[in-house]
């Protein structure tokens, strides 16, 4: 070999030392980096035998990392969900609190009964028109407590929707850079590190899938197949609803003018904190305000008064001691009244305070004479009381939609209401703990795959110390060497 091709040579391995050696850092100094991936120096070697880096490479798994999406966006929609059943879950409590529309039901039967068995005592009676009161205004507060939450899913929704936005505009950004760094032959690797760091962050919001093209040029999809992003962000949007009641629907999230969310969805998404939270305020919601309301319906409709001068009956039974805005006619159908939850109050004709007798608890009468129990005014009389009793403990069709028992007793009903939003909780909370746990493991794995080894890295730097000393020995040999020639000629 000629002087001056080891020179060469040896020059040539400074430089691809010297630029290993500043890949090492990067790789070091983003060890701590959770989105950070390898990086590696490609080395190509020319006919003469010199070395050049042709090209830096960056650790990759794609089927790992579309997995870790895909794990990221079932663990944000199962999270999601689970907050959202706990907000529900403030209308419960302890389900032998009477604070709970269950609890405060069986107080209500409790008060009846103690007060049938001393139908002349007004302290009684006066027990039975509280205990009213606490039953209604329990399920007045169940009502607002899940519009309410309903309206707290509906704000996340616009929360996500505009992060989806804005992690698409910047994606833009990103993509175009590696685009035009891809086609220029340059090192787009941190830009390829910056673009997953975004998408990994979009998945936390919506269920994505992607597809790679020609120049490193990526497309984003739901995972129901509508695009996001193909050459430029497609626009997600959503209307936002800023009070709910049981009759108004929320509005739907569209992207790229297609609705992916709500009942009349055409391609509906299936994961991300978006469908979580969507899945909350348009399915687990409705159901659950649909047993309020069918507890407040059978409430209304076991306390009913029948007329009484008139066998068999002539006039319509109307509302007794639990009526509502639209009585004293009875609710009508056999189907869930929307808001019924919300309006079901104590019949004034019982409370003192607004004018009414409280012996009407007792004698009925509310709706006049034709539907009065106790024509005698016997103080002893409980027959109205027991009658009451009987009704509520009677098996009473409910909406089958409802998710609960459609043929039960009302106070059945209203513990398998308790028991359905506890089910849904534990199952929610069993779903979101292993798709957290399984999310975690699939980093750690794409991370033992593309991520940086200390230990790997630093042992590395040390190699290429030891060539980089080689190669400074090689030009001083050689410099030496051209002296003593340069001695010679002289």
């Amino acid at each position: 070999m000629s002087l001056s091709l080891a020179l060469n040579s040896a020059q040539t391995a400074l430089s691809v030392t010297s630029q290993q050696t500043a890949i090492t850092a990067r790789n070091i100094t983003g060890a701590n980096d959770p989105f950070y991936s390898r990086k590696t120096a490609n080395v190509a070697t020319t006919g003469l035998g010199s070395t050049y880096v042709a090209s830096i490479g960056r650790a990759q798994d794609q089927a790992l990392y579309a997995r870790m999406l895909e794990a990221r966006s079932d663990a944000a929609a199962r999270t999601a969900h689970l907050e959202g059943l706990g907000r529900l879950a403030l209308t419960v409590g302890d389900p032998q609190d009477d604070f709970s529309v269950a609890g405060a039901l069986g107080a209500f039967q409790n008060a009846l009964q103690m007060h049938a068995d001393g139908p002349s005592d007004p302290i009684l009676a006066g027990a039975v028109l509280g205990r009213a009161q606490d039953l209604a205004e329990r399920l007045n507060l169940a009502t607002r407590t899940v519009q309410g939450a309903r309206a707290t899913a509906d704000a996340e929704m616009a929360t996500s929707v505009g992060t989806i936005n804005d992690l698409l505009a910047r994606f833009e950004t990103v993509n175009r850079a590696v685009v035009a760094g891809t086609a220029a032959g340059s090192d787009v690797t941190d830009h390829l590190d910056t673009r997953a760091r975004i998408l990994t962050e979009l998945s936390q919001e919506i269920g994505v899938t992607t597809i790679t093209r020609g120049d490193n040029d990526m497309v984003i999809y739901t995972d129901s197949g509508v695009t996001l992003f193909e050459k430029t962000a497609r626009a997600v949007t959503f209307e936002r609803t800023f009070a709910y009641d049981a009759g108004i629907d929320g509005a739907a999230v569209f992207a790229d003018g297609v609705p992916i969310t709500g009942p009349n969805a055409t391609m509906a998404i299936e994961s991300g904190a978006l469908f979580g939270h969507a899945t909350l305020r348009d399915e687990t919601s409705g159901v659950y305000q649909k047993q309020l309301d069918e507890i407040a319906r059978g409430l209304i409709l076991a306390t009913a008064e029948t007329d009484r001068l008139n066998d068999p009956p002539v006039l319509a039974p109307l509302a007794g001691l639990f009526t509502w805005d639209g009585g004293p006619a009875l609710p009508p159908g056999t189907a869930a009244i929307d808001n019924l939850s919300a309006r079901i109050r104590v019949n004034p004709g019982v409370d003192p305070a607004q004018g009414g007798d409280l012996t009407a608890i007792r004698d009925g009468g509310i709706n006049g004479a034709a539907y009065d129990y106790n024509p005698a005014d016997a103080a002893s009389y409980s027959g109205r009381l027991q009658g009451l009793l009987g009704t509520l403990g009677a098996q009473q069709p409910f909406d089958a939609t409802a998710g609960v028992d459609p043929d039960t007793t009302l106070a059945r009903f209203a513990a398998g209401s308790v028991g359905w939003l506890e089910a849904a909780r534990k199952q929610a909370d069993a779903e979101a703990a292993y798709q957290v746990t399984f999310l975690e493991r699939t980093q750690e794995a794409l991370s033992n795959a593309t991520g940086v080894n200390l230990d790997e890295e630093l042992a590395l730097m040390l190699e290429l110390e030891r060539s980089y000393g080689a190669s400074a020995r090689i030009i001083a040999a050689v410099d030496a060497m051209l002296d003593s020639l340069l001695q010679a000629v002289r």
